[in-house]
């Protein structure tokens, strides 16, 4: 007898703190792949925060992993966005079905946000 696998219905982990720390534990757990961009990205944040002498581009950054970690703690959503993901880059752009992959694409990151909004 095989074991049959059993999505769970709600999120894998809670909603991480939005901070850098927090979120990266976050990311650890959902997505570990991940980390390495997330790494980068907060270095350019911190790079163009110190140049323009502004905290928006680390905002940002914060604003860009918490939607990353929001849609990868859920997994219906983490899985319609790698499919989305992959039909966008493999399909021509001229094709209807990559204007759907974008839209989403495009749907679920803005639910994520809105979600986030809602704590």
């Amino acid at each position: 007898m095989t074991a049959q696998h059993i999505e769970p219905e709600g999120p894998l982990i809670p909603r991480p703190e939005r901070t850098p720390a927090a979120l990266r534990v976050a990311l650890a757990q959902v997505a570990p792949h991940r980390l390495a961009d997330m790494e980068r990205q907060k270095d350019e944040a911190i790079a163009l925060a110190a140049s323009a002498g502004s905290l928006g581009p680390i905002v940002q950054f914060l604003e860009t992993w918490a939607v990353a970690v929001e849609i990868a703690r859920q997994p219906s959503a983490a899985a319609r966005l790698r499919a989305a993901e992959y039909t966008a880059q493999t399909s021509d752009r001229e094709a209807p079905v990559w204007r759907i992959a974008m839209d989403e694409i495009h749907t679920l990151h803005a639910a994520a946000r809105d979600s986030l909004v809602d704590e």
